[in-house]
């Protein structure tokens, strides 16, 4: 007994476009043909065209491609809306005396809202006013097996996600933000450029992972028969890069990291890291702002940045910097020091109602009193500077502050949005750090960076003075725009649909 066709299971709405399609190729038409005509786009159309009177005739044909938004059948005149990709709307017109019966009945029955459609025909302004193409012939690009959703029905954020094709037809806000983003990486990349940065390109496959305290995600190469990690941060390459003479590097890369996700976090992330010889934490701050007020400028005209939700952050003049420790003490109430110990923070975590990790050492769990206290306060651009040094393992020891380490973390609308250094360059006492590190990592910190004995051999031939920083691309899309994480990636990571 033979399976009944997929047809008779599907929705109406689908079936009846199904069966319009097989009508289609029935007839000997193509319901998706390898090209259709088109002369120009409906913004070129739009810019040549500023200004039109009332009711003219141009006595311009073109042929113009865009998917049916909006379609109004009546006796001998249609009307419909086309968009293209860039948002760029026009209407058409569909006249009896102008296609022809034949036509008009088959744009009639043939095309639903979402099709692909290319139409001939001259470019007019209706008796509204309205710039439009009269058509004189129309061809299917493409028949839309699936209807658009409801105008006045929102997407869920999730439907959004799972789906952003249908999100980015539907939503002018979701095509700014796919557009947003080039426009951002454009200015980091002229900002670098100008300071006479080299953009270079590391492994994204490593044999082991490092750069940052992180959980790794873990694969296998058939080709070596051998264990790899993708990529949790470049920092360790892009030494190797200083160390050979490219005093002035950046990547802009893709990094993996196997922890939580939530409003600021994803497995899957962009990333910005440079390293400048002759430089510190210090000066790296001055660039890291550089970047992001410059950013701001060019892709709004100013540093004060409206958010998706009409509230407007300003992020120009010179940020506000505070102590790390001092932001403790103000949270807890109480001074709380680099030398203040696991003990008395455990007493002061407990008071506070937080849970407290036993692999948690002194340090991370400093940090961890300081994410608490200060959690949805540090809106305005805030480098929160000198970190304990046991949980940063590749900074250089702060010059005055013994227990610290000449590190700065920016934060901005609440959530961390870069991390700069004076970097540790003595390879050394590198060595001992990042053996401590393999000792919390047998000790069960899956976190913990392993002993890279290439990137210290690399080091040992001699590496300048540095300052290094990470900025999170898609958290600075945030910081810009006040979406979440999953707003400004535009295919973020999903669980399978259910069944």
């Amino acid at each position: 007994m033979s399976e009944a066709p997929i047809e008779d299971d599907l929705p109406e709405q689908l079936r009846i476009r199904r069966e319009k399609r097989a009508a289609i190729l029935a007839r000997g038409d193509e319901a998706y043909p390898v090209a259709v005509a088109r002369t120009a786009s409906l913004k070129d159309i739009r810019e040549r065209h500023i200004g039109l009177d009332i009711d003219v005739a141009t006595g311009i044909s073109e042929s113009l491609s865009g998917r049916v938004i909006f379609k109004r059948d009546t006796g001998k005149l249609c009307f419909a809306t086309l968009r293209e990709g860039d948002g760029t709307e026009l209407q058409a017109m569909f006249s009896l005396d102008k296609v022809g019966a034949e036509v008009l009945d088959r744009w009639k029955s043939d095309i639903d809202l979402g099709d692909l459609v290319s139409v001939t025909g001259e470019i007019i302004t209706s008796k509204r006013g309205e710039l439009s193409i009269l058509a004189t012939s129309f061809t299917l690009a493409a028949k839309s097996l699936r209807p658009l959703p409801v105008e006045h029905k929102p997407l869920s954020e999730e439907t959004r996600v799972r789906m952003r094709y249908v999100d980015l037809i539907v939503r002018p806000e979701a095509r700014y933000n796919a557009r947003l983003r080039p426009q951002v990486m454009t200015a980091l990349r002229n900002s670098f450029a100008q300071r006479e940065f080299i953009e270079v390109e590391t492994p994204m496959l490593q044999v082991m992972h490092g750069g940052a305290a992180a959980r790794p995600f873990k694969t296998n190469s058939n080709a070596y028969d051998m264990d790899l990690f993708l990529r949790i941060a470049p920092e360790l390459f892009l030494k190797r890069c200083v160390v050979g003479g490219l005093e002035r590097v950046f990547e802009i890369n893709r990094n993996f990291r196997n922890e939580g996700a939530d409003s600021s976090h994803s497995p899957e992330f962009a990333m910005i890291e440079s390293y400048a010889a002759y430089g510190d934490w210090n000066s790296i701050a001055v660039l890291t702002q550089d970047l992001i007020q410059e950013a701001a400028m060019a892709v709004f005209g100013s540093h004060v940045v409206k958010h998706h939700d009409g509230r407007e952050i300003n992020l120009g003049g010179k940020w506000r910097e505070a102590n790390l420790f001092d932001l403790i003490s103000e949270g807890v109430g109480e001074v709380i020091s680099p030398q203040t110990s696991l003990e008395e923070l455990k007493k002061i975590a407990t008071k506070l109602g937080m849970k407290i990790d036993p692999k948690w050492i002194t340090g991370k769990l400093a940090e961890e009193i300081f994410e608490h206290v200060t959690d949805g306060q540090l809106i305005e651009p805030i480098f929160v500077r000198g970190y304990p040094t046991d949980t940063s393992p590749l900074v250089r020891a702060h010059r005055e502050t013994p227990g610290l380490v000449e590190k700065w973390d920016l934060y901005v609308e609440g959530f961390e949005l870069a991390t700069g250094y004076s970097e540790l360059i003595d390879p050394v006492i590198q060595r001992e750090r990042l053996v401590e590190q393999a000792t919390l990592g047998a000790k069960g910190d899956l976190e913990a960076m392993q002993l890279d004995e290439d990137f210290l051999r690399a080091m040992e031939y001699g590496i300048p003075p540095m300052g290094g920083m990470g900025m999170g691309v898609d958290r600075l899309l945030m910081a810009l725009t006040g979406l979440g994480i999953r707003e400004t990636i535009l295919f973020p990571l999903v669980k399978p649909e259910e069944q």
